[in-house]
């Protein structure tokens, strides 16, 4: 009896031990061995995308208050969209709109990180796109009651009325954050340049959607739209930066992560 009863605690201690051991495996980061020159490049990369994403969203901003700049084409541009119109391209634009909205994109998102999560052999990646998601929620709702820029007249929105502010549009930010952080994700870890440059061009296509259908249903300026992109690149650089910082090694440097090993060169 006493044999029995000390299988089973053992039994029941290997399952905690697996479990554990799978649970931990799954958050160990996914270290990879690369060229010096090529990390140099990617934190390159990020400083570049960071600092050209700051000073371009920062001149957006003073265009709109001072009327100038990328701000002086609101108006027409709004007037051009205006003569497109027609019922079809309409119900086009409104599923842009409700896929890249508050309620289907956030549902995207969730889908997309829990089963790349869970299918992964490392959480890390799905993780960061999360948190890239998250900052620019956040940032969109700090940046939105301070500059409490008016949207464009009541009577041009074609898909019911918003009387909440403008600038910048949470809509094309989080496309923008889902679509460009994705491709970064992805591509990053495969040495196909052809592969990387169609996922970014793709990403960039559904970024051109997702401006247009809030600027054709008439709930945007097109300057709320580009403000969106280049707060977009701050937030891709910071996932750049923080991705390569924590998962790139160069030769010579150890590897931590476990289950990165077979990362290392030779193996």
């Amino acid at each position: 009896m006493a044999e029995r009863s000390g299988t089973g605690k053992s039994g029941a201690s290997g399952k905690n031990a697996s479990w554990w051991r799978v649970f931990h495996d799954k958050f160990v980061v996914e270290e990879r061995y690369m060229d010096p020159d090529a990390r140099r490049g990617l934190y390159r990369t990020a400083v570049v995308l960071m600092g050209l994403g700051t000073g371009l969203f920062i001149a957006t901003l003073v265009g709109f208050l001072q009327w100038s700049g990328l701000s002086a084409a609101d108006e027409s541009s709004r007037n051009w969209l205006l003569t497109l119109r027609s019922e079809p391209l309409t119900g086009v634009m409104i599923f842009l709109a409700v896929i890249f909205g508050p309620i289907a994109l956030p549902i995207i998102v969730l889908v997309v990180t829990v089963v790349w999560g869970f299918a992964a052999r490392h959480a890390w990646r799905p993780i960061v796109l999360a948190a890239a998601m998250l900052t620019g929620v956040l940032v969109s709702q700090i940046i939105l009651p301070i500059v409490r820029r008016s949207r464009p007249p009541l009577e041009l929105m074609l898909f019911g009325a918003d009387h909440t502010f403008s600038f910048p549009s949470g809509h094309v930010l989080g496309a923008c954050d889902f679509l460009l952080v994705t491709a970064f994700l992805i591509f990053s870890r495969r040495e196909n340049p052809r592969a990387a440059v169609i996922g970014f061009v793709g990403a960039g296509i559904g970024i051109l959607l997702a401006s247009i259908s809030r600027l054709y249903l008439g709930y945007h300026w097109v300057s709320d739209a580009l403000a969106s992109i280049f707060l977009s690149l701050v937030i891709l650089g910071a996932a750049i930066a923080l991705d390569t910082w924590r998962t790139a090694r160069i030769p010579g440097e150890r590897i931590t992560g476990e289950l990165s090993k077979a990362d290392a060169p030779g193996d």
